[in-house]
This record gives structure tokens, sequence and C-alpha cells, in this order.
């Protein structure tokens, strides 16, 4: 016969084992969810719209925009907005570089433009280094009054463009073929 103390022990090793199995569950799962999270939406801080916004005054537009890269938002409006940014900067050479598709030349021209700035220079266009080139935009005309129209630009190291901030508050640029494009990061209309 065995004594209380034997099924005693026998229900801790078990109720040991299935804590252990709920714990290794639990940080399984969280590490899942961060691998499949967005770098954008893991950090906390992009606004998770589906366009480059802004709102109000327009210093500070840009400081919690998404991930524009290799791997997030590859081809997409919105990397043609930052491929003008890189243009402006000379980082790019020609507007035939703005064609919205984040590939090696804009991933080292991003690099290059980040180093410039005391930023990590990994070559992926997110939060902090949108919220520096935010600090080069400037007022052209028009209001920050929800519901109207206000024309920005941005003073490049070697040349300026113009942009709006629409009625809806999102930005539009015009690409380098002189097309005027919405800054989405859902979709490419750029070439």
């Amino acid at each position: 016969m065995r004594g209380t103390r034997g099924v005693s022990r026998a229900l801790n090793s078990r109720t040991k084992k299935v804590t252990q199995a709920v714990c290794a569950m639990g940080v399984l799962t969280a590490a899942l969810l961060t691998v499949s999270t967005t770098p954008a939406a893991a950090s906390g801080t992009y606004s998770g719209l589906a366009y480059v916004y802004g709102a109000g005054a327009w210093q500070g537009d840009w400081s919690n925009e998404g991930v524009v890269d290799v791997d997030t938002n590859r081809t997409s409006n919105a990397t043609c907005l930052w491929q003008k940014v890189l243009w402006a900067d000379g980082y790019l050479s020609s507007t035939a570089d703005i064609d919205g598709d984040f590939g090696t030349q804009t991933k080292t021209a991003t690099a290059n433009w980040q180093s410039r700035y005391g930023l990590g220079a990994d070559g992926s266009a997110g939060k902090n280094t949108w919220t520096k080139a935010g600090t080069w935009l400037y007022y052209v005309s028009g209001s920050e009054q929800s519901g109207q129209t206000l024309t920005l630009g941005y003073n490049g190291a070697v040349r300026d463009f113009t942009m709006t901030r629409d009625a809806n508050g999102n930005y539009q640029f015009w690409d380098g073929d002189g097309v005027k494009r919405t800054a989405g990061y859902n979709y490419r209309t750029c070439s």
C-alpha cells in the first residue's frame, strides 16, 4: 500500500511538469507573435495608417511613419516618397531612381543617408529615419486646419521638392515622371 507521501510526491511531480509545459507554451507563443509582427507594429510607434500622414501642425508629421525597406513595404508609394528624399539629398542620382521599389541601391543610399545623420545605418527607413527626414520639411502655403490642403517643401542637401498634405491628412508628391502620387504603404503606382 502506497502512503500519502508517495501520492503527494507523484501529484507534485505531475503538477510541476504541467506548469513547465504551460510556461514553455507561453514563451513560444510570445516568440511567435514577436516574429510574425512587422517591425513598425512591433515597435508600438507606427500609426498603422495606410498612408504617410499628418494632422494639425505639420512639424512632427513624419515621426510615426511605418517601415520601408527590402522586406517591408518594399514596393509602395511610401517607398517612392522615401526615394524622393534620398534624391533631394543627393543619395540617388536621377529621377529614374524614384521607382517605388526598395532594392539594393535604395538600401545602400538609405544606409549612407543614415550614417550622415548619426543614425543606425541599417538601410531600413523606419521611425527614427522618417523622423530625422521630417526635420527638413518646411511650410510653403495652405492651412494646417483639418479638411484643408497644406503645401510643404523638403529642404534637401542638393535640391528641394514640394508635396502636399491633402484634406484627409495624406501626403502627396510628384514622382520621378512628374505625376502626383499619394504616399501609400499598400500599393505602388509610381514608376
